[in-house]
């Protein structure tokens, strides 16, 4: 045996211990520059920006998911000889972060007005520089392979100066807008929110049906907000209703108010729907607001900015939540109430940053004209040059794009991108573009409105790159090679990418590929939520299994476009692959597995050689055309079958024979023990980056695992007769132990065996893995068999006779089937019992009547195994 040049497995620790070496790692890679990328290079670009997480956030599950496929793309790349371009940056999460900040100064008893606006800009600012970002050291934990030279933040000068400039050619363009429409409104924020940022719930309510008018002319509504009432200006009807046609046209009055309204027909009105009229209240619901257009309706604001009554009377003052029992005693009072339904479930939307029940108001805002941004961000997926991945999900990205309105990007907060339009004092408006002077003098003032965070991430991909300057980054690195995001945020934010990366890039897409992945849920399916206890935290996993075992849970969940289940016992079992992969390099390194020869010729190899070599090729071709189709799930699969089932549990066993032979044999042997793991290694690095570049290097003594080759199919041929032969063996051997085990033999107890047809059926020189893996002895002259078994194979059946006398303790393995016999009987006559109970089976569903039948013929065929192995026991 010649010595191994490689690192002794005697240097590796006897246990894989992450914590102790995970960070120590990172840091060497991102202080080697494996992570920075080089826009002069002349090797192919790959490039991910990754989606920003708010400077306020914490990693949980969903970043943990998604930073992983992230990871592992980019990796995978770098090792196909890519120049990678994995780019970090944070959010600057207006409402988030001015929440934070203002909770702070109201534990002083402060708020943002007493600080003014400037200085509570400065205070964001010293905030974010002793709090913020803190998700980006957890993303280290993770092993997030990201070019940290490049790190961009939203507010930064360059970025702020691509908002400025795409603002102004938007302007410029006529697709940006001032105009009063409904919008979602927070009255605890006191600002507009985007539909992202309204998180909808189920919530107790009441319905209320309020007669208006009298007599033949009255007309019945009902509302789970009659607060706003007051603010009706019309009820509306469908145009061919029967019932109303006749007071289509008439006026009816408005209780509480004093006001006359119309009666409308509108074919926005659903006829079947409770009683087939509807209040129009067009200052406070986007469809009145519509039917209010079309009828040139009023708009009367019955609320201030707080959610207070602002209308004179006895409900001025009330907070909206007051005045709706007040408004609904009064109607009650008035004999105006024609049935209320409570408790009423219904959906509300809430606002994501503090939970209050948002408010649709009429509201004069900034507006991006987005119909042909959005008809060139659906046709770059109509015509492939971006292609979404799983491809069903296009389907419901197109029908956002091809039916969005028009978005509201003006945000009445502080933190943030300041509107660049002036005011002057003869209503002039003036929007200013990042290299021109703001207008100066007596009555111009500026917009006090900042931007939609999802405006300045819209711009992403590219101002991250430089632009709007033509920079070597956006030359290079633009369009990015992949987006890789949840699905829930298809629409809003990878549509507004679209349309601004198409836009400011004269029709070039932002990305040439949009994966989708689901959303994380629990063991059982269901949302993950506080309320209901079942969040799980990625640091708690980093914690207790490590990066890898997190990491690979994760990716093994990950199918495109659906959701995930998670649960902790699959992290552990993650952590059990960790350890068994870690023993078995171990072994074959204390064995002298090695990378530092060459693989001899196929023609000098065993069966089991050419056997293993042929599945990892076959892995190799499996997992690159998994990975081209982003089947994370299915890579991990393969990864986790090959290493454990096929390398682990079969290969190694099968060295131990032949490196036992000695000589050329057993080089051979190491070759081929060193080259497959060296091939496993590397598959695995991208998904599992730790633990493979610890043992990578122990294998090759080389630099690092993260800049080495990704591995390539050998391109020869597979060995079908190896391939049949090594499979007869296993099946042999499994089936030799299943009866072993049977017969109450103990795992390590060595039987004399005598094997007939093993010739025939092809097996002659794999016959000493048999007898060395199923513990078999060769027979004595004075052997007498005492069971035996026939195994079936491909290339003919081998007869199994075997000597069990004083393997077994015939005493203690009767005992044992015994009282297996005794449970079985009982299982049996219970569920006959219930078979036989008519009332039982006549009342309970079929298929809980099916599983008593399973239960029966499962403990009718034991009853016979065990009794069959009893009969066959020797006496005594």
């Amino acid at each position: 045996m010649t010595d191994n040049p490689t690192l002794p497995s005697s240097d590796l620790p006897p246990a894989w211990e992450p914590a102790a070496v995970e960070a120590e790692l990172y840091e060497g890679w991102v202080a080697a520059g494996y992570f920075t990328a080089d826009a002069a290079s002349e090797k192919p670009p790959f490039t991910i920006v990754l989606p920003p997480p708010n400077v306020t956030g914490s990693l949980h599950m969903g970043h943990a998911l998604n930073h992983t496929v992230m990871d592992a793309l980019s990796r995978r790349r770098r090792m196909q000889g890519y120049e990678v371009l994995w780019l970090p940056g944070m959010d600057h999460a207006g409402i988030a972060t001015q929440n934070v900040v203002e909770r702070q100064l109201a534990s002083q008893g402060l708020s943002r007005h007493d600080l003014g606006r400037e200085k509570f800009v400065e205070r964001v600012w010293e905030w974010k520089a002793e709090y913020g970002g803190k998700i980006l050291d957890q993303m280290r934990r993770l092993g997030d392979g990201v070019d940290w030279s490049r790190e961009r933040f939203t507010m930064d000068e360059g970025l702020s100066r691509a908002v400025q400039t795409v603002f102004k050619r938007l302007y410029d363009d006529k697709l940006i807008y001032r105009a009063e429409r409904i919008i979602n409104w927070c009255p605890r924020c006191r600002t507009a929110l985007s539909d992202i940022e309204v998180e909808h719930s189920e919530d107790e309510g009441e319905l209320v049906s309020i007669r208006y008018g009298d007599g033949d002319n009255a007309i019945v509504v009902a509302t789970t907000r009659a607060e706003t009432m007051l603010g009706d200006t019309a009820v509306a009807v469908h145009p061919d209703d029967e019932r109303y046609r006749h007071l289509i046209g008439t006026e009816v009055a408005l209780p509480l108010t004093g006001r006359r309204i119309p009666i409308v027909a509108d074919e926005h009105v659903d006829p079947e729907f409770g009683t087939g009229a509807v209040k129009v209240t067009p200052a406070h619901d986007p469809n009145d607001f519509e039917i209010g257009r079309r009828h040139d309706l009023p708009s009367l604001t019955v609320m201030d900015l707080t959610g207070v009554i602002t209308v004179k009377g006895p409900f001025e003052g009330l907070d909206r939540f007051e005045a709706r029992p007040a408004v609904v005693a009064a109607l009650r009072e008035e004999g105006r109430i024609v049935a209320e339904k409570r408790p009423y479930l219904h959906s509300v939307g809430h606002c994501s940053r503090c939970d209050t029940v948002v408010e649709p108001r009429l509201s004069l805002q900034w507006w991006v004209n987005v119909e042909p941004l959005a008809r060139a961000a659906g046709d770059a997926v109509r015509d492939g040059r971006t292609q979404v991945h799983p491809p069903e999900l296009a389907k419901r990205y197109f029908d956002w794009v091809d039916n969005m309105h028009d978005w509201t990007i003006s945000r009445q907060l502080w933190w943030g991108h300041r509107i660049p339009v002036w005011y002057g004092p003869n209503d002039e408006v003036v929007c200013v573009g990042p290299d021109e002077e703001p207008p100066t003098g007596d009555g111009w003032t500026q917009d006090p409105d900042v931007l939609d965070t999802w405006f300045s991430s819209g711009l992403w991909p590219v101002s991250t790159l430089g632009w709007p300057a033509s920079t070597d980054d956006l030359a290079k690195f633009y369009p990015t090679s992949v987006l890789s995001t949840g699905y829930d945020i298809l629409f809003f934010w990878v549509a507004r990418m679209m349309m601004f990366g198409l836009y400011a890039m004269d029709g070039k897409q932002p990305f040439d590929h949009v994966y989708l992945h689901g959303l994380i849920r629990d063991a059982q399916g269901k949302k993950m939520s506080k309320s209901r206890g079942n969040v799980l935290d990625p640091l708690d996993w980093l914690d207790r299994f490590g990066a890898d075992a997190t990491r690979f849970t994760l990716a093994r969940g990950a199918n495109p476009g659906s959701d995930m289940a998670l649960a902790e016992e699959w992290a552990a079992g993650s952590r059990n692959f960790g350890t068994k992969l870690w023993n078995a390099s171990r072994f074959a390194l204390m064995n002298g597995a090695t990378t530092a020869i060459p693989v001899p010729a196929r023609d000098q190899l065993t069966d089991a050689d050419l056997w293993i070599l042929d599945k990892a090729d076959a892995l190799v071709s499996e997992v690159d055309a998994l990975f081209e189709k982003f089947e994370f799930a299915k890579i991990c699969d393969a990864l986790y079958h090959f290493t454990w089932d096929l390398y682990c549990d079969w290969y190694l066993e099968l060295t131990k024979v032949q490196i036992a032979e000695g000589g050329a044999r057993a080089e051979a042997t190491r070759a081929v023990l060193g080259h497959v793991l060296d091939t496993v290694l590397r598959l695995l690095h991208p998904i599992t980056p730790f633990i493979t570049e610890v043992l990578w290097k122990a294998l090759t003594g080389k630099e690092s695992i993260v800049v080495t080759e990704w591995p390539t199919a050998s391109g020869s041929a597979a060995d079908a007769d190896a391939t049949r032969r090594v499979e007869g063996v296993q099946k042999l051997i499994t089936e030799i132990r299943r009866f072993r085990a049977d017969q109450g033999v103990k795992p390590s107890q060595r039987v004399a065996t005598r094997l007939s047809g093993v010739d025939e059926a092809g097996l002659t020189a794999l016959v000493g893995a048999v007898t060395s893996l199923a513990r078999l002895d060769v027979p004595g002259e004075d052997f007498t068999a005492s069971a035996s078994l026939e195994v079936s194979l491909a290339g003919g059946s081998v007869t199994v006779e075997l000597d069990l006398s004083g393997a077994i303790d015939v005493a203690a393995e009767r005992k044992r089937l015994t009282k297996d016999l005794t449970v079985a009987e009982k299982e049996l006559a219970q569920c006959e019992a219930k078979l036989g109970n008519s009332k039982f089976t006549d009342k309970a569903p079929a298929d809980v009547v099916a599983k008593i039948q399973t239960r029966r013929d499962a403990a009718q065929a034991e009853i016979a195994r065990v009794q069959a192995r009893l009969a066959a026991l020797p006496a005594g």
